[in-house]
């Protein structure tokens, strides 16, 4: 079927504001992802967001064109309702890519800067995005874990996001989704996590526009469930697709060293992914 815009996945979610199901984004890396992810969300009858970060740009050699175009296309031959979003963007240079590749929607990530610089930068960026109809997010708040990054600890400075400070900063940059710290972390391989559930409640009252949970890859889909039951909307996940990868290439390999043909593990590691994207899926989309 045809893309779907982000913003219309969300929005069908947010305005129900009733916390009985929420929107689950998929990072994309390699064509199998991709592949995976449409199946799964095929597997489970939920709609999608597939998402390709700026580290998957560099990847694939800093060129958004081919990978985006891959996506696309797996998207558009899916039966499920999926939407093509580019993630974690830093780059006003790739920002301004995504017009025309398909996006419909950009999460820029401006939360390495002090509030001042955030907000005058995602402004910016929000600026550009609507008046090219691209639905923007953004990030207030260090959700932590992310490009190697340690952890950050519950208490540091600056890591939760505080709840006045989310109205002013929505206000002042006009963004469309408001991803927020709350207790997750980027590229946890262990399911450990513990959310803020009071502060998830806080920020939902206190925010008009949906909340993005980040690094939901950690978080236990108890925890998942209550998180979106208290107001998250969409819910990334990326780091469990590469561990389900993976964890089937090396078993693969391992019982079969002699094997040379990429197929013979990929299809394997390809399965392994679908079935965690559904899983997921069961449990976010209530």
């Amino acid at each position: 079927m045809p893309l779907v815009r982000t913003g219309e996945l969300v929005s069908a979610v947010a305005e129900q504001r009733d916390g009985r199901g929420g929107v689950a984004a998929f990072n994309v890396i390699t064509l199998e992802h991709a592949e995976a992810i449409a199946a799964g969300a095929e597997r489970a009858g939920r709609p999608a967001i597939l998402q390709i970060s700026e580290n998957a740009v560099k990847f694939h050699g800093g060129r958004p064109a081919a990978v985006a175009a891959a996506t696309a296309a797996v998207a558009r031959a899916s039966a499920a309702p999926l939407s093509l979003h580019l993630d974690h963007v830093e780059s006003a240079e790739l920002l301004r890519a995504a017009d025309g590749e398909g996006f419909s929607s950009v999460m820029f990530d401006a939360s390495k800067l002090t509030y001042e610089a955030n907000v005058a930068a995602t402004a910016e960026a929000v600026a550009w995005g609507h008046a090219r109809g691209i639905w923007i997010e953004a990030e207030l708040g260090r959700v932590g874990g992310k490009d190697g990054e340690p952890p950050l600890g519950a208490h540091a400075p600056g890591v939760r996001t505080d709840p006045a400070e989310a109205v002013a900063y929505v206000s002042a940059t006009g963004v469309d989704a408001l991803a927020v710290a709350v207790g997750s972390s980027h590229a946890m391989t262990n399911r450990t996590a513990a959310l803020d559930h009071e502060l998830i409640g806080a920020l939902r009252r206190a925010v008009a526009v949906p909340l993005v949970l980040h690094g939901s890859s950690g978080v236990p889909d108890d925890e998942i469930r209550r998180a979106v039951a208290a107001g998250m909307v969409k819910i990334n996940v990326g780091t469990a697709l590469n561990t389900a990868f993976t964890t089937a290439v090396r078993a693969h390999l391992e019982a079969d060293p002699k094997t040379v043909d990429p197929r013979k593990y990929l299809a394997p590691a390809r399965e392994a992914m679908t079935g965690t994207v559904a899983a997921f899926l069961k449990v976010i989309g209530g």
